[in-house]
């Protein structure tokens, strides 16, 4: 296996025809679970971190919005909510577990109007070009396998000035909170995911994928790399999460 031909899953180096695989056992372990698993992980701050990302996405009604990895439909409920009749929400997802569990929610909340869905890779996205007023992915970019790859697909689709959020696990800004976040994700995220999941194999995963994501710097310049304009991003919970927004140039 040449080096060009790897990317990490975790810590481990594997083929990167076989990533995708992989990711796809991860979630369809943990989907029926994801929701629960989530307000315990973050102690339900979670849901702060999403708000945030929709105060700043700038969606307002008739607009169209991707939300992709959109898994279990948090943002795209919200993000129907604001566009409204007019608009167009498309939640997208490699996943179909997630998709499905995802759907299975926002139907039993009502939430239809102006909501599709897609079964969709982040790098491959099946959309025409300049489709999208904003596209949020979160917590799911570390999960792609060609970034750069699926950042040019996202950009491809957006419409000119149309903006990009990318919510996503970071690296903290203190060494101390860095030092007890490691712990709590080595030693205490497993355990939580055996006991509530069944499953301690994926969260050592996500722990493991969180360390070997970009910082916020270098994601910043992997999206202007990209094309993307005005790139910033934001930290929160002390750089545990970082909000990160692009604009297409018009």
């Amino acid at each position: 296996m040449s080096e060009q031909n790897k990317t990490h899953f975790g810590y481990k180096e594997v083929d990167k025809d076989a990533k995708a695989g992989l990711v796809a056992g991860v979630f369809h372990s943990v989907a029926s679970r994801y929701d629960l698993m989530n307000d315990l992980m973050s102690a339900g701050i979670h849901r702060l971190w999403k708000r945030f990302t929709i105060e700043l996405s700038g969606v307002r009604a008739g607009h169209s919005v991707l939300d992709i990895a959109g898994g279990t439909g948090d943002l795209a409920a919200k993000f129907a909510e604001i566009v409204g009749a007019e608009g167009l929400v498309v939640l997208a997802d490699i996943n179909d577990s997630m998709l499905n569990v995802g759907r299975d929610k926002l139907i039993d909340k009502g939430v239809l109007e102006g909501l599709t869905f897609a079964q969709a890779d982040a790098q491959y996205l099946p959309f025409a070009d300049n489709s999208f007023d904003c596209i949020t992915i979160a917590f799911g970019l570390r999960n792609v396998t060609d970034k750069s790859l699926a950042l040019s697909s996202m950009l491809r689709v957006l419409k000119p000035g149309g903006r990009l959020l990318v919510l996503e696990f970071s690296k903290p800004t203190n060494p101390l909170l860095g030092k007890v976040y490691d712990a709590y994700s080595f030693n205490v995220l497993p355990r939580l995911g055996q006991l509530i999941a069944g499953d301690a194999e994926s969260y050592q995963y996500l722990a493991e994928s969180i360390r070997v994501h970009p910082d916020q710097e270098t994601l910043k310049d992997v999206m202007s790399d990209s094309g993307f304009e005005q790139c910033e991003f934001f930290n929160m919970t002390g750089g545990i999460v970082a909000l990160h927004r692009g604009l297409k140039p018009w």
